[in-house]
């Protein structure tokens, strides 16, 4: 069972609730601009934020506030998208669903986990908080909730031209283990277990 605060410093760290998808919305929306975009057909930034916020504030799929946790100091800074690998197919079921629906378009991106791994999918900081170790301090907290007290393993995705994103992870104890595709696009596929 996973705790659900940890406080370091100023900066607590907690799951997210239905009451910060507005700040969940906007911070993967950092992280995943261009993804979004191809997901709903359209260079449209409100749209893209838009769909984020329908589903950060739903239950059951992949990118609500049930499968995030948060960083706030007097607010919201930060949020972490991060799920079961095994759920991926369910959690992407209402997502195909609306996209469908809303943009006429049929969505099947790769699998961009599995089971066998915790993924994390996005996470974003807010830009005026960058550079402050935040992204750090929340990914070495998700390890010690994770990997190190519930023997899991976590995943992620890192793009080829975001070099210190790697070059952090791979300080954290995070390894190569392959690439992966999704829209397009090859990823390397990092785990720490």
């Amino acid at each position: 069972s996973f705790s659900l605060t940890f406080f370091f410093f100023f900066m607590l760290i907690r799951k997210a609730t239905p009451n910060d998808s507005p700040f969940i919305a906007y911070y993967l929306l950092l992280a995943m601009e261009e993804i979004i975009y191809e997901f709903i057909g359209e260079k449209d930034p409100q749209k893209a934020l838009d769909f984020l916020l329908y589903f950060a504030q739903r239950e059951n799929n992949q990118y609500s506030y049930q499968n995030c946790w948060v960083a706030e100091e007097d607010e919201v800074i930060a949020a972490i998208n991060i799920y079961d690998g095994s759920q991926l197919s369910a959690l992407r079921k209402p997502i195909a669903a609306y996209i469908k629906m809303q943009h006429g378009k049929d969505f099947n991106p790769e699998d961009e986990t599995k089971a066998g791994e915790f993924y994390i999918d996005s996470f974003g900081v807010n830009p005026n908080q960058q550079g402050k170790g935040i992204g750090s301090k929340m990914l070495q907290f998700l390890i010690d909730e994770y990997v190190v007290k519930n023997q899991q393993t976590i995943g992620l995705l890192v793009e080829e031209n975001k070099p210190a994103a790697k070059k952090l992870y791979l300080k954290l104890g995070f390894k190569s283990v392959g690439f992966k595709m999704l829209v397009g696009e090859t990823l390397e596929h990092l785990q720490i277990n």
